[in-house]
């Protein structure tokens, strides 16, 4: 399902956080918002979901998200936030199942149906052992996990990831994002994610939009987006950008000698 952007500008009063971005995601491709801390690259995502007010174009599946109602949005768009809700007293199934409300009538109970959904979730996210265990005794990989399955549970054309490895080691958050990466080849899914790690960005991305400062300044591919030069100015650090075995640009910080 493909994401468009044209000249959006989003904000939670007053001046606009963010201002001036546009962008196209085609269905099933991988757009990381990239950019330091306070470029607005939250509430862009925030944007796109419907959840903040904005101005210019926001589309999904050809259809504007500012005229949608909420159920309707949740039917188009999975969002996952920075840092989600997590309820203590449910258990990984219950809480992956509230991802089929957008699809329930208004006071209908759960179905088979749904119920067969969530468990393909769970399955392919290896949480199956783990659907009676309560949210707390997760640790912070399969918590990570449980709130994408949450998501995935909406059956969306559109992923929203805000910060999707915050909190994981190099090796959960490779092994999260391999499984995004996985869904979107398998489903045709469409991503859009905020990553604050560049290497990881440049690996999964098809594309980067940096923003700075509330507006974009670089947009392209990985290769084009992270240079040396554009990574210096828009963080304010010391850098080298190397290349991986499978020719991703690394950047990584270059201690003054």
């Amino acid at each position: 399902m493909r994401v468009e952007l044209r000249d959006v500008a989003a904000g939670y009063g007053g001046a606009p956080v963010v201002r001036g971005v546009s962008a196209e995601v085609p269905a099933g491709g991988w757009l990381a918002v990239v950019g330091p801390n306070g470029a607005g690259k939250s509430t862009l995502l925030k944007a796109v979901a419907g959840l903040v007010r904005s101005t210019g174009v926001v589309e999904v599946g050809g259809r504007a998200v500012g005229g949608l109602r909420a159920r309707e949005r949740a039917r188009l768009i999975g969002y996952a936030p920075q840092v989600a809700v997590v309820p203590d007293g449910l258990a990984v199934a219950d809480y992956a199942l509230l991802g089929r409300t957008p699809h329930l009538d208004p006071l209908a109970r759960e179905g088979r149906a749904d119920r067969e959904v969530v468990a393909g979730v769970l399955d392919r996210l290896d949480l199956a052992h783990l659907a009676d265990r309560p949210l707390r005794a997760l640790s912070g990989g399969e918590r990570q996990r449980a709130v994408l399955a949450r998501v995935l549970a909406q059956q969306t054309g559109v992923l929203l990831l805000d910060e999707p490895t915050t909190g994981l080691d190099i090796g959960h958050a490779q092994a999260l994002l391999d499984l995004v990466d996985r869904l979107r080849a398998e489903d045709g899914t469409t991503v859009v994610s905020t990553l604050h790690d560049l290497v990881l960005a440049a690996q999964y991305a098809d594309r980067l939009l940096l923003v700075d400062g509330g507006g974009p300044v670089a947009h392209g591919s990985p290769a084009d987006v992270l240079t040396q030069e554009v990574v210096a100015r828009h963080y304010a650090a010391e850098v080298e950008v190397l290349r991986t075995r499978g020719g991703h640009p690394a950047v990584v910080p270059s201690r003054p000698v």
